[in-house]
């Protein structure tokens, strides 16, 4: 798995977003940047980013990441994010990190990374996991190296998938185990929203976000294959037969209501760039969620963003009873009438 090789696997799946607190200025930026008025998002931010409001530096950081509103300049997004970050903002220290590896700054970006592997970000995972898999930038850890890989696979990112595979011809059938059995305790100590999971615009704490389209156009992405590793594997080892799946997580499954026939109300699950991070988790939240299955996921495309919803569910009781064990779950819903 070349690590110079990652970000561009990486980039076809990245999801940007900008947090839009309670703080009125912050939230009109976010108003006219959905509106496609760059600038005065902008212009609403900065003054704002520059006496420390750590959302309004994060969307400084993304305007400058995309190049929207201002010229795209990734030294300015670094320095804006790291801002944020100081202040502990999760979401800023997540693409802080991504964009400093992807900018060559490899050993800065690892602690940053580090970090949001530990959140869930599964991009972070995934490349962490290289890096303990080859012994790039860290030591070599196979158990990790196989539980990041394992919780990045999860996610749905396809690179890492294919990773595993390849970890399966060097790492031996113990460390691989061990590996399945640190991500499942690895799954119940992330955060849901920094793994994927968008959270509800209307919600006022975890800091909220909003899918926007990628900041590259997707592209094929070359597969990462094991390098360093293959002139070291263990003395006469065969290949191992492929691990037994992780263990589900037990999560709680509360009752949900009937079925309906029809009915004027659904329930949002969240808002994507791409059409295949909603299936995925439409595809996650089916396993976690008693009964889920029954209802009818819409999937819908408008100004490049995907909306996952499901139903139909005949009144806001229900759709609400629906999004307690959609959160629950770990994953943020809203009740919307259609």
């Amino acid at each position: 798995m070349s690590m110079k090789r990652i970000w561009g696997a990486l980039a076809a799946g990245t999801v940007l977003s900008i947090a839009q607190p309670a703080l009125a200025d912050v939230k009109a930026g976010v108003d006219a940047w959905q509106q496609g008025d760059y600038a005065k998002a902008v212009a609403l931010w900065l003054p704002l980013a520059q006496t420390g409001d750590p959302d309004a530096q994060f969307n400084m950081g993304q305007a400058y990441k995309l190049g929207r509103g201002v010229k795209t300049d990734p030294a300015a997004a670094i320095d804006w994010y790291r801002k944020a970050a100081k202040q502990g903002h999760s979401r800023a220290e997540d693409n802080l990190g991504l964009l400093m590896f992807q900018q060559g700054d490899r050993a800065g970006a690892l602690p940053f990374l580090q970090r949001a592997a530990d959140r869930g970000e599964p991009r972070a995972q995934y490349i962490v996991g290289t890096a303990l898999f080859n012994g790039d930038l860290a030591a070599k850890n196979w158990v990790r190296a196989y539980a990041l890989m394992t919780r990045s696979s999860e996610s749905g990112l396809a690179q890492a998938t294919t990773s595993l595979r390849q970890m399966d011809k060097f790492i031996p059938q113990d460390q691989r185990s061990e590996g399945i059995a640190m991500a499942r305790s690895m799954a119940q100590q992330e955060q849901p929203a920094d793994s994927g999971a968008p959270t509800s615009r209307e919600a006022p704490k975890p800091i909220r976000t909003t899918a926007l389209p990628p900041s590259t156009p997707a592209s094929p992405a070359p597969s990462p294959r094991p390098e360093k590793v293959e002139t070291t594997p263990p003395p006469k080892a065969k290949p191992a037969p492929a691990p037994a799946p992780a263990p589900k997580v037990a999560t709680a499954k509360p009752a949900l209501p009937h079925v309906a026939s029809g009915g004027a109300w659904r329930v949002q699950i969240g808002a994507f760039s791409e059409e295949a991070r909603a299936r995925a988790l439409w595809s996650q939240l089916n396993r976690k969620v008693s009964g889920l299955s029954g209802y009818q996921p819409y999937i819908m495309t408008s100004g490049g963003v995907t909306r996952l919803q499901a139903g139909p569910l005949s009144s806001s009781a229900d759709a609400s009873r629906l999004c307690g064990a959609i959160k629950a779950a770990g994953a943020d819903c809203m009740p919307k009438k259609m």
